[in-house]
């Protein structure tokens, strides 16, 4: 009897998970459906496309668009002839209409570089300001790290202002390069409190007796850092950075004040909005350009999960 409850409270929890993650799962499932349909499939409720529409995805990462609106007769006079390449991109670059383009992979590139740099830093000084806060002893020590979660307390909204303000003021978003600047500076401030906190909190969690031999062996603080707290800490150091770098990859607001005068610099939150008001705002297209802003961050975790464990340090000194 207790044996069958046991079963049937197992199969509960069980249907209750996939429920869950189902549920989660399923406006991602919606979306990747949509993005591979054609229009006249829109109306069909079921997941699967009658037929697979790949166009969409041809078009954001410009895959044969170099021939789309060329005539038959000048492709064939581009095969029969024997023209250079740059006589072939002239005639080309006459039937190129780039109304019509949406610039995917140039904000792609635009999140990929504010993204990781925003993380990188915020890796960087984390460490080190972790290290300080779980360490060393120094006057005000604790008024400066409830200091840095208290900035964590208050919401983007209310910082923009302030922020726009202080950088117009510094010229810096007179050019492209100053408004880069500005806005990593800003997703760093973002990202930086909660960074300290998760490595202050995983710094001490390695005992002090294995630092305390590299020190007695003559090692320095930043060798006892570089070699004993990094190497300890590359789960926590992980999970820092996707963290950091999905908070800038995903962010919106500030993205859309900053680099407003900027299309070039469009990241991806923000040119998909733009997708939306133009020629472009197709539902295929729409969906596709939303399946590839999602699917960086995937392979990022897949490829690193397997470093997302803890307990390194257990072991590595007796008590």
């Amino acid at each position: 009897m207790v044996r069958k409850r046991n079963i049937l409270k197992s199969l509960g929890f069980f249907l209750l998970v996939v429920g869950i993650v189902l549920f989660a799962f399923f406006p991602f499932l919606q979306m990747i459906s949509t993005s591979l349909k054609y229009q006249w499939d829109w109306g069909n409720p079921s997941l699967i496309p009658r037929k697979l529409n790949l166009e969409a995805y041809a078009e954001l990462l410009n895959i044969g668009q170099e021939l789309k609106n060329v005539p038959e007769s000048v492709r064939r006079l581009l095969e029969e002839q024997e023209l250079t390449e740059a006589q072939k991109r002239a005639i080309l670059a006459r039937y190129r209409d780039t109304s019509d383009v949406f610039p995917f992979l140039q904000y792609f590139r635009n999140s990929l570089f504010l993204s990781s740099s925003a993380a990188l830093l915020s890796l960087l000084i984390a460490t080190f300001g972790a290290y300080s806060f779980s360490r060393t002893r120094y006057r005000g020590r604790g008024l400066i790290q409830r200091g840095v979660l208290f900035v964590y307390m208050f919401g983007g909204i209310l910082l923009l202002i302030p922020l726009y303000q202080i950088f117009v003021r510094m010229g810096w978003l007179q050019t492209s390069g100053g408004t880069l600047a500005a806005l990593l500076i800003i997703y760093l401030v973002q990202t930086l409190p909660v960074s300290l906190y998760m490595l202050g909190n995983y710094f001490r969690t390695i005992p002090f007796s294995i630092e305390e031999a590299a020190l007695i062996d003559g090692c320095s603080r930043f060798g006892t850092i570089w070699r004993i707290i990094i190497p300890m800490s590359i789960p926590a150091l992980f999970t820092v950075f996707i963290y950091a770098f999905m908070i800038a990859w995903n962010e919106y607001l500030f993205a859309s004040v900053f680099l407003k005068s900027y299309k070039g610099l469009y990241t991806l939150p923000f040119g998909l909005r733009s997708l939306y008001h133009s020629k472009n705002a197709i539902w295929d297209r729409i969906m596709a350009a939303s399946v590839l802003t999602a699917l960086p961050v995937i392979p990022i975790f897949m490829a690193i999960q397997k470093r997302l464990v803890a307990g390194l340090s257990a072991g590595g000194v007796k008590e």
